[in-house]
C-alpha cells in the first residue's frame, strides 16, 4: 500500500527532484520528492489558491500561515508575492519540511518563513490575518473539518480563511461548514471543478 502524503515519517527511499515553476512574473524552483503532495508540479488547486489570494491582499503586511503546507508551493510563493508578509508553514509530514526548508532557501525567502512541525494545530501558536489550506482530503472529512475548527481559532479578528477544494471531492459540504462556523462564505474564484472558498472572521 503506497504511503499517503500525510505520514509523519516516510519510509519509502528518498528521491529528490527539482522542478521550475511560473506564477504570474516570477519563476519558482522547488524540490520535491516521493510520498509528498503533487511532486510533481504545483497541483492546479494551488495555483488557484495563490493567484486568489495574492490578488486579494495586495500589500498585506500581516501573518500568513499555510496549513498542510507539504513541500511548500504555496506559502512561499505568497511570501514572495506579499513581500511585507511573515509566512509559516505547517505541516506533520517530516520529509516535506525538510523540503519545505530547503525551498525556501532557493527561492529567497527563508527570512520571512519559519516552518513548523504540527499535526493540525498542536504546535501552532498565535493569530493569522490569513490562513491558506489544499486540505488532505484523502485523511477523511473529520480531519479536513478540524483544519477549518483549528483555523477559525487561529485567525485574528477580521482575518480570511482561503480554502481550495474539487467540486467532486466535498466542496458543498466544505461550504456548509464554513458557513456554520464563521457566519459567511464567499466563493472568491471558481475554475475547471475547484472553488476558493473564504471565509470571514467577523466575532471573537
Amino acid at each position: 500500500m503506497a504511503e499517503q502524503y500525510f505520514t509523519k515519517n516516510p519510509e519509502t527511499e528518498k528521491e529528490i527532484y527539482k522542478y521550475d515553476w511560473n506564477i504570474g512574473r516570477e519563476r519558482f524552483y522547488f524540490y520535491t520528492s516521493n510520498s509528498v503532495f503533487s511532486k510533481n508540479g504545483m497541483d492546479f488547486g494551488s495555483m488557484l489558491l495563490v493567484e486568489t489570494v495574492v490578488r486579494e491582499n495586495e500589500g498585506f503586511e500581516g501573518s500568513v500561515l499555510d496549513l498542510g503546507c507539504g513541500y511548500g508551493p504555496m506559502g512561499i510563493s505568497i511570501a514572495k508575492f506579499l513581500e511585507k508578509s511573515k509566512v509559516s508553514m505547517s505541516d506533520v509530514n517530516e520529509r516535506a519540511l525538510e523540503l519545505c526548508a530547503m525551498n525556501a532557501k532557493e527561492n529567497k525567502v527563508q527570512d520571512r518563513v519559519e516552518i513548523i512541525n504540527s499535526s493540525m494545530f498542536d504546535n501552532i501558536q498565535g493569530k493569522y490575518g490569513i490562513i491558506v489550506t489544499n486540505p488532505p482530503i484523502r485523511a477523511g472529512k473529520d480531519v479536513v473539518f478540524a483544519f477549518y475548527e483549528g483555523a477559525y481559532e487561529n485567525l485574528s479578528q477580521g482575518g480570511s480563511l482561503y480554502v481550495v477544494i474539487q467540486k467532486k471531492q466535498g466542496a458543498r459540504s466544505t461550504k456548509t461548514k464554513l458557513e456554520s462556523l464563521f457566519g459567511n462564505c464567499e466563493i472568491a474564484d471558481k475554475k475547471s471543478g475547484y472553488f476558493i472558498f473564504k471565509s470571514l472572521k467577523t466575532t471573537s
